[in-house]
């Protein structure tokens, strides 16, 4: 296919980014950043500074919105991430595309900063020539700049540290770490939850009756996209594909590029999606304006693009059909899944298929009660059916499963008397989408959304802070006109 694309990843030229990374923290010297701190430390109630944000999740998300809120002088924020560097988000793990289905000039990490777009780190290294050449992103290209973004604007990540728990009190957060240091308890004012698209929920796992997760041969041999599997681990064997998504064809690509005899995949709908109305709906004016509409218009745009699905990018799709051991049966959902020592059997209402191995590529479920840090919450928290009629919540449960956020993607509580300090908790991944479009996932939102993020938590730490800022502003006392003879003592 590479007369079609480039592959994943172009040549690095280290030295052209370090040059490029010393003009863009000139640039970004030019916009004072970062700007002092100004937002007065306060203690926890383990008598220790406490955090302004604790911000989990060190991937897109997470990275631009530290340094969204960076850019607005608040500095005590601390950025944690489960996995190591550079598997941060799904870019060099379970994404298994060549390209990125976004167009190449889409920008969003580099918050306006033109030095840091994705453009100028690819001229950086290709120059114009080689921009003007380049049909999309690579994905292992996008994960590596992103990381040369963090570390041009001094995100920290603490990578290998995982978030365990989460108990909000009267005035802040405490948040319980794991990592190979052992547990640690610290205190935020805010956390920022930006773990991307298991960030509210959990996976997808359809439940068969043949099927018990647990034991050995499900393990082995019925996988999820998010699993790490390798082309080798398909070679020779025939593998049956649950989905028609983005995931579902890159799946089955990664088992015909590792020389699988077979892939066959299965779609309940009787034809592929034909149209991305999500890039219907990513221009400044939607993406902008969508979080102040009502919410009746909310719920009807938002279940509308929901509803009518993506189809897989054709890129993806071409990967698979060069292959002429790849088959796609319409209108067949499986109704089984029966895995034991020879293989797996998947049942459908039109037959009956004998694999080595399975993939569920089914995506991730948005449902409050199966995420493991916000279960203890989810009966207080207010979600999408709380908001709309009940015949409106039938008809699409996983919409009306959706958190009803606020304008800062805070969680609201359905009793604020009891639970106010859920406003501390801001989701700012997929979850926020019914609330506020796109902004948290997406590459074309980002840039709104981080912005939108880091205002909102401006405007809490200022007014919480006001008695401590006000009497700074009384006791500030620079004598600007000390040099001249108008100077009053």
């Amino acid at each position: 296919m590479a007369e079609i694309w480039q592959g994943v990843k172009s040549v690095r030229d280290e030295e052209a980014l370090a040059i490029l990374a010393r003009r863009a923290r000139h640039d970004l010297e030019m916009l004072n950043y970062p700007p002092a701190d100004w937002v007065p430390e306060a203690a926890g109630p383990d008598g220790k500074p406490m955090l302004d944000a604790l911000i989990v999740g060190g991937g897109m998300c997470g990275q631009t919105a530290a340094f969204a809120l960076m850019r607005e002088g608040v500095r005590k924020v601390r950025v944690i991430d489960r996995c190591a560097r550079g598997d941060e988000g799904p870019w060099g793990t379970y994404a298994r595309m060549e390209i990125l289905r976004s167009p190449k000039h889409l920008t969003g990490p580099d918050l306006g900063v033109p030095s840091l777009t994705f453009r100028a780190w690819y001229e950086a290294q290709h120059g114009e020539d080689g921009w003007a050449q380049l049909y999309k992103v690579g994905r292992i290209d996008w994960r590596d700049y992103l990381l040369w973004v963090r570390d041009t604007v001094g995100v920290e990540v603490e990578n290998g540290t995982a978030l365990v728990a989460i108990e909000p009190t009267a005035s802040s957060v405490r948040a319980t770490l794991e990592s190979a240091k052992g547990r640690e308890d610290i205190w935020a004012r805010k956390i920022v939850l930006a773990g991307g698209r298991d960030g509210a929920g959990a996976l997808r796992l359809p439940q068969f009756p043949g099927l018990d997760r647990a034991s050995a041969e499900a393990r082995r041999r019925v996988l999820h996209s998010t699993d790490g599997i390798e082309p080798e681990d398909f070679t020779g064997k025939r593998v049956g594909v649950l989905g028609a998504g983005a995931s579902a064809f890159d799946c089955a690509a990664t088992a015909l590029e590792g020389g699988a005899a077979e892939v066959a995949m299965f779609v309940r709908r009787p034809h592929l999606p034909q149209v991305n109305k999500s890039k219907g709906a990513s221009y400044p004016g939607f993406l902008r304006a969508f979080g102040s509409l009502s919410d009746a218009d909310r719920w009807r745009l938002q279940a509308y693009i929901f509803g009518e699905q993506a189809p897989p990018p054709h890129e993806s799709v071409l990967r698979c059909d060069v292959h002429p051991n790849f088959s796609i049966r319409f209108a067949e959902p499986w109704t089984d899944v029966q895995p034991d020592a020879a293989g797996v059997r998947v049942v459908t209402a039109k037959g009956r298929f004998d694999f080595d191995a399975v993939i569920l590529a089914t995506g991730f479920d948005i449902d409050l009660e199966k995420h493991p840090l916000l279960a203890p919450l989810a009966g207080n928290i207010l979600l999408w059916r709380d908001r709309i009629a009940p015949e409106l919540a039938a008809q699409d449960p996983e919409c009306a499963r959706h958190p009803y956020l606020g304008a800062g993607f805070e969680l609201i509580a359905h009793e604020p008397d009891r639970m106010q300090v859920l406003d501390r908790i801001h989701m700012f991944n997929v979850g926020a989408t019914m609330s506020h479009a796109a902004l948290a996932g997406d590459i074309p939102g980002l840039q709104i959304g981080a912005r939108r993020l880091a205002d909102a938590i401006v405007a809490h730490l200022f007014e919480e802070s006001l008695p401590e800022l006000e009497a700074r502003l009384r006791a500030h006392d620079e004598r600007e006109l000390a040099p001249t003879r108008y100077l009053v003592p």
